[in-house]
Protein backbone atom coordinates (compact mmCIF):
# COMPACT_ATOMS: atom_id res chain seq x y z
CA UNK A 1 0.00 0.00 0.00
CA UNK A 2 1.44 3.40 -0.77
CA UNK A 3 1.97 6.32 1.56
CA UNK A 4 1.18 9.75 1.15
CA UNK A 5 4.62 11.33 0.35
CA UNK A 6 4.65 11.21 -3.09
CA UNK A 7 6.34 14.82 -3.22
CA UNK A 8 9.46 13.21 -2.54
CA UNK A 9 10.03 12.37 -6.19
CA UNK A 10 9.70 15.49 -6.85
CA UNK A 11 12.41 16.29 -4.54
CA UNK A 12 16.44 15.42 -4.27
CA UNK A 13 15.84 11.88 -3.67
CA UNK A 14 17.32 8.05 -4.58
CA UNK A 15 15.69 4.70 -4.87
CA UNK A 16 16.61 2.41 -2.44
CA UNK A 17 15.19 -1.46 -3.06
CA UNK A 18 14.84 -3.45 -0.03
CA UNK A 19 14.24 -7.09 -0.13
CA UNK A 20 10.13 -8.20 0.46
CA UNK A 21 11.27 -10.07 3.64
CA UNK A 22 12.62 -7.08 5.60
CA UNK A 23 10.20 -4.64 4.69
CA UNK A 24 7.79 -4.77 7.58
CA UNK A 25 11.27 -4.06 9.36
CA UNK A 26 12.59 -1.24 7.30
CA UNK A 27 9.18 0.11 7.40
CA UNK A 28 8.80 0.64 10.88
CA UNK A 29 12.05 1.61 11.63
CA UNK A 30 11.59 4.67 9.10
CA UNK A 31 8.37 5.81 10.90
CA UNK A 32 10.41 5.49 14.17
CA UNK A 33 12.63 7.42 12.90
CA UNK A 34 10.37 9.84 11.26
CA UNK A 35 12.08 9.54 7.91
CA UNK A 36 9.25 10.73 5.13
CA UNK A 37 9.40 7.63 2.43
CA UNK A 38 7.16 7.09 -1.08
CA UNK A 39 6.84 3.48 -2.56
CA UNK A 40 3.78 2.24 -5.08
CA UNK A 41 4.09 -1.88 -5.63
CA UNK A 42 1.88 -1.32 -8.29
CA UNK A 43 4.07 0.66 -10.29
CA UNK A 44 6.45 -1.67 -10.05
CA UNK A 45 6.09 -4.69 -12.85
CA UNK A 46 8.42 -6.92 -10.99
CA UNK A 47 9.26 -7.24 -7.33
CA UNK A 48 12.56 -10.12 -7.71
CA UNK A 49 14.62 -7.40 -7.06
CA UNK A 50 13.19 -5.61 -3.84
CA UNK A 51 10.78 -2.89 -3.36
CA UNK A 52 11.31 0.21 -4.59
CA UNK A 53 11.34 3.21 -1.86
CA UNK A 54 11.69 6.85 -2.66
CA UNK A 55 13.70 8.60 -0.12
CA UNK A 56 14.99 11.81 0.65
CA UNK A 57 19.03 12.65 0.30
CA UNK A 58 18.89 14.85 3.49
CA UNK A 59 17.85 11.32 5.19
CA UNK A 60 20.38 8.84 3.64
CA UNK A 61 22.45 8.69 6.91
CA UNK A 62 19.57 7.47 9.05
CA UNK A 63 18.75 5.40 6.78
CA UNK A 64 22.04 4.03 6.20
CA UNK A 65 22.74 3.98 10.36
CA UNK A 66 18.99 1.72 9.98
CA UNK A 67 20.37 -0.42 6.99
CA UNK A 68 23.43 -1.18 9.05
CA UNK A 69 21.92 -2.01 12.67
CA UNK A 70 18.95 -4.00 11.36
CA UNK A 71 20.72 -6.10 8.80
CA UNK A 72 18.70 -5.10 6.10
CA UNK A 73 19.48 -6.43 2.82
CA UNK A 74 19.39 -3.29 0.20
CA UNK A 75 20.61 -1.95 -2.71
CA UNK A 76 20.80 1.44 -4.97
CA UNK A 77 20.23 -0.75 -8.32
CA UNK A 78 17.99 -2.83 -9.29
CA UNK A 79 20.44 -5.51 -9.31
CA UNK A 80 19.18 -7.99 -6.94
CA UNK A 81 22.11 -8.70 -4.11
CA UNK A 82 21.76 -11.96 -2.88
CA UNK A 83 20.78 -12.86 1.27
CA UNK A 84 23.82 -15.18 1.58
CA UNK A 85 22.55 -16.48 4.84
CA UNK A 86 19.26 -18.23 3.02
CA UNK A 87 21.42 -18.81 0.45
CA UNK A 88 23.48 -21.17 2.99
CA UNK A 89 20.16 -23.12 4.37
CA UNK A 90 18.73 -23.75 0.61
CA UNK A 91 22.23 -25.46 0.14
CA UNK A 92 22.17 -27.07 3.39
CA UNK A 93 19.10 -28.88 1.92
CA UNK A 94 19.92 -29.61 -0.87
CA UNK A 95 23.08 -31.27 -0.01
CA UNK A 96 21.29 -33.34 2.90
CA UNK A 97 18.52 -34.31 0.44
CA UNK A 98 20.99 -35.32 -2.08
CA UNK A 99 22.96 -37.37 0.71
CA UNK A 100 19.39 -38.97 1.98
CA UNK A 101 19.11 -40.04 -1.31
CA UNK A 102 22.46 -41.62 -2.01
CA UNK A 103 22.15 -43.31 1.27
CA UNK A 104 19.26 -45.08 0.56
CA UNK A 105 20.27 -46.19 -2.87
CA UNK A 106 23.34 -47.57 -1.00
CA UNK A 107 21.73 -49.13 1.13
CA UNK A 108 19.48 -51.09 -1.53
CA UNK A 109 22.73 -52.53 -3.15
CA UNK A 110 23.97 -53.83 0.16
CA UNK A 111 20.70 -55.55 1.27
CA UNK A 112 20.11 -56.53 -2.65
CA UNK A 113 23.62 -58.41 -2.15
CA UNK A 114 23.42 -59.66 1.02
CA UNK A 115 19.71 -61.21 0.11
CA UNK A 116 20.02 -62.35 -3.93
Amino acid sequence: MPNSNFNIKLQDHYKLYILPKDQIIFESQLLNNNIKFYYNIHEQSNLSGGIRYFLLDSDMDKINDIIIKKKIIANVKTNLVSDFDDQKKIFKLIVTFIAVIVGVIILIIIFGNLIG
